[in-house]
């Protein structure tokens, strides 16, 4: 059993895709869990995780603030705090922080069989 707040795991800097003004903290890792990843997500005001996509799923919950969803398209949806997102494998996908805020969501992928 694994029992932390959640202040106490590293957090590291994101700068993959583009990224700017985004932390993450690992709080189940690859190692640790036979199925699934869950991570928590930083995002301060005018910070971003630019578009991408994964060959897995993403299950997202806003913990606070708001993020805005964008995909391939252009298109934009937001989303704020207590809302959840799914994004399917594959689907291009991208977060900007456009509050004044920093917004916070945990995100569970599975672990990837290598």
């Amino acid at each position: 059993m694994k029992h932390f707040h959640y202040t106490k795991i590293d957090e590291n800097k994101v700068d993959a895709f583009g990224s700017t003004g985004t932390t993450i903290r690992v709080f189940i890792s690859e190692d640790e869990a036979p199925n699934f990843i869950m991570r928590r997500f930083e995002i301060k005001p005018l910070g971003q995780i630019g578009l991408h996509s994964h060959d897995w799923e993403h299950e997202i919950f806003i913990l606070n603030g708001e993020v805005v969803l964008i995909n391939e398209n252009g298109d934009r949806e937001k989303v704020s705090s207590g809302e959840f997102v799914f994004i399917p494998p594959n689907e291009p996908h991208g977060y900007i922080n456009e509050g004044n805020e920093t917004a916070a969501f945990i995100c569970m992928v599975p672990k990837q069989t290598k």
